[in-house]
């Protein structure tokens, strides 16, 4: 079985090469990872030809099949019957929807047809066994939730840093190689993406060895070069190639700028191929050893974040090996043939982090370098796991710490001003945090918590609020704290600057819950005081003014604070209009 899952997968890459290009056009919303395993035993179980698809065919894979073998239900039902259906619809609009197949409306309404029937099949695969756990895999991140979670501090290079790494990292310059080499218009073809000719010429232009000579007659050379296929999906993944219509790919306009100019246009290409640290795992002659061994790339990252960013190579290397083996039977096959293909079993994950700026190796030791930090925690945050993760001290811009600090608890956010500001002059400290405060007029949270450490300097800070005085936002802060220091000229604070403050508590206890909400309109005073209030504090242009007014209303249990609210809110919504 397994040497014909290899020939129907060796059949179909090209074609699924092919539909991954025109899926972001022209199925933005379909996933076209799902459609592999629907595919690939359609091939096996249901049509001798990749391009045939009937009716009755739909049925066999997606309700008899998918269900035995699809590994997240979960995953497959929100997403296979769509990735199926843009799938089919590329069979034809293409073209590839062979002789023989029904027609494409009959197609799809079959899908329509059996959409409950599939969902239904999932479900049953969620229940199915003793325990309602799922399976663990080895490149899962969960099972070192609590150990990410305790970690100290993890503080990360500013974007400049980063950004410079980037454009150094060997592999995309690859990339860029190869789709500068493709160029603008290339035809693929139906078995391989490239003829023989063509993949020499690409083996040249980046770089890679050609492979030894086939010991199996049977093998082609398309299948003999899994480094360049690598490479390749890289490519699309970092858009430097795209779809240019049927059958044809080409470079991107852009590509040939790379490494670009922006920083952040080129940490946005780095992080967009981040997900391709999978290209990383060994790919064995077999293709169960192969599967086996899929999330060994992702294993050897979460291990070194676990370990602050550092391991022994040896010891990560048996670790990892009684990883494999404790989650699958075939795991020390899987491990002895990878090392009796590449001489050890990590060389290609080695490779493939080490070539994408993530990894330094010196001697026995491996260590995650701060492109590789960004880039697993950027992993362990599309996993949902928590992790305390911040700019470094030097590299935290006065927006970075409000941001930051408003989350923490008190001491901690002390200590982390307290470092920051042991770097800085504490006017010039000031006027930094006052002009992040002001970037965003709706941020009532990041004003208060700038107003609360500006406040914390005292006359050092004099020059920064008379400043401040000239923003909208922050004048009542301004004003008040001044008049506070005594500062000759200082503006008394106006009923204005003070209905703004109340609405900026207002805006932050509304984020805090009902409760909170309801007390902090309690601390106003008995209803009446709260009804007058509301009467005159509509006149101010708060940009949460209305929702807060339509948020009173609806939480305040007396009837005439509500009644006042209402009215407040009429007038506020007439005046702005």
């Amino acid at each position: 079985m397994t040497d014909r899952i290899e020939a129907a997968a060796a059949e179909l890459r090209p074609l699924l090469q092919e539909f991954i290009l025109w899926a972001p056009e022209h199925a933005p919303d379909s996933d076209p990872d799902l459609v592999g395993p629907a595919v690939l035993w359609h091939r096996l179980a249901a049509s001798p030809h990749v391009g045939r698809w009937r009716r009755t065919d739909l049925r066999t894979v997606l309700l008899d099949r998918m269900p035995q073998v699809i590994e997240d239900p979960q995953e497959a039902a929100e997403g296979m019957i769509p990735a199926v259906r843009a799938y089919l619809t590329f069979l034809s609009e293409t073209g590839k929807l062979a002789d023989g197949s029904d027609k494409l409306d009959a197609l799809l309404d079959e899908l329509d047809d059996l959409e409950d029937d599939f969902l239904e099949a999932m479900d049953d695969v969620d229940y199915d066994g003793d325990d309602d756990d799922e399976a663990e895999s080895l490149g899962d991140f969960e099972p070192f939730a609590d150990v990410i979670g305790a970690l100290p501090t993890i503080r990360l290079r500013p974007d400049v840093e980063l950004a410079a790494a980037a454009r150094q990292v060997p592999l995309l310059t690859t990339t860029r190689d190869l789709a500068i080499w493709v160029g603008p218009s290339r035809k693929i073809g139906d078995e391989n993406l490239l003829d023989d000719a063509e993949i020499h010429e690409a083996l040249q232009a980046v770089g890679l060895p050609e492979p030894p000579p086939a010991t199996d007659g049977d093998i082609s050379l398309a299948q003999r070069v899994p480094a360049l296929w690598n490479i390749w999906n890289l490519a699309v993944d970092l858009e430097f190639l795209l779809p240019q219509g049927d059958d044809t790919v080409g470079v991107d306009d852009d590509t040939a700028a790379w490494p670009f100019d922006d920083d952040e246009d080129v940490l946005d290409v780095w992080l967009l191929g981040l997900q391709s640290v999978d290209y990383g795992d060994p790919e064995l002659d077999d293709e169960e050893l192969t599967l086996t061994l899929s999330g060994l790339t992702r294993a050897a990252l979460v291990r070194l974040l676990a370990a602050r960013g550092s391991r022994d190579l040896g010891e990560l290397r048996t670790e990892l090996e009684e990883a494999v083996g404790d989650l699958d039977d075939l795991g020390a096959d899987a491990w002895s043939a990878a090392t009796e293909q590449y001489g050890d079993p990590l060389a290609s994950v080695v490779d493939w982090l080490r070539g994408y700026g993530m990894i330094t190796v010196e001697g026995d030791e491996i260590r995650l370098t701060p492109l590789g930090f960004e880039g697993v925690i950027h992993l362990v945050d599309d996993a949902d796991i928590e992790v305390d993760a911040r700019p470094s001290i030097d590299a935290m811009t006065a927006l970075d710490l409000l941001s930051f600090s408003a989350e923490l608890p008190e001491e901690e956010a002390d200590a982390e001003f307290a470092a920051w500001m042991a770097l800085r002059e504490p006017g010039q400290a000031a006027r930094e945090l006052l002009r992040a405060a002001a970037e965003d007029d709706a941020d009532a949270l990041v004003r208060v918590q700038a107003a609360s450490m500006v406040g914390s300097l005292g006359d050092d800070a004099v020059r920064a609020w008379q400043e401040a005085l000239k923003i909208s936002s922050l004048r009542p802060y301004a004003a008040t704290h001044l008049t506070q220091l005594g500062v000759d000229d200082a503006p008394e604070p106006t009923q204005a600057d003070t209905h703004w403050l109340i609405l900026d508590m207002w805006t932050i206890s509304a984020g805090l819950g009902r409760q909170e909400f309801v007390s902090s309109l309690h601390d106003i005073g008995p209803a009446a005081d709260l009804s007058n209030l509301l009467d005159v504090i509509w006149k101010v242009r708060h940009p949460h003014l209305e929702e807060l007014l339509e948020a009173i209303g609806q939480a305040h249990p007396d009837r005439q604070v509500g009644k006042a609210a209402k009215r407040a809110l009429f007038k506020a919504r007439s005046s702005a209009n």
